[in-house]
């Protein structure tokens, strides 16, 4: 049984920084892409960012609203992802979820995933 546990997520101030973790278990994925994920209040889940894995090494992602504020890194021995979020704001509250599926090209869409953690809450006070 595949399972996905993130932790790390609390309450902070804008300009503060936050790490989130995501452990995952029991997958059998040979080159596989564990990315974050988010859902602000109302609104729809959003890409973050993501790792993807091949034999090689591993490739990060982006989406432009985090980009330079945000870093995305993977430990493949422990099959974990992490995400270090710097320079804050109150626009990045939101429940933060890790994802993980096969390696595919398209990691910003939620459908590339098969696995879901059940996410982390990110508070970001003004």
């Amino acid at each position: 049984q595949v399972q996905l546990v993130e932790s790390g997520g609390g309450s902070v101030q804008a300009g503060g920084s936050l790490r989130l973790s995501c452990a995952a278990s029991g997958h059998t994925f040979s080159t596989y892409t564990m990315g974050w994920f988010r859902q602000a209040p109302g609104k729809e889940r959003e890409f973050v960012a993501a790792v993807t894995w091949r034999g090689w090494g591993y490739s990060v992602n982006y989406a432009d609203s985090v980009k330079g504020r945000f870093t995305v890194s993977g430990d493949n021995a422990k099959n974990s992802v992490y995400l270090q979020m710097s320079s804050l704001n109150p626009e990045d509250t939101a429940v933060y979820y890790c994802g993980l599926g096969p390696a595919v090209t398209a990691r910003q869409f939620m459908s590339s995933y098969n696995y879901w953690g059940r996410g982390t809450q990110v508070t970001v006070s003004s």
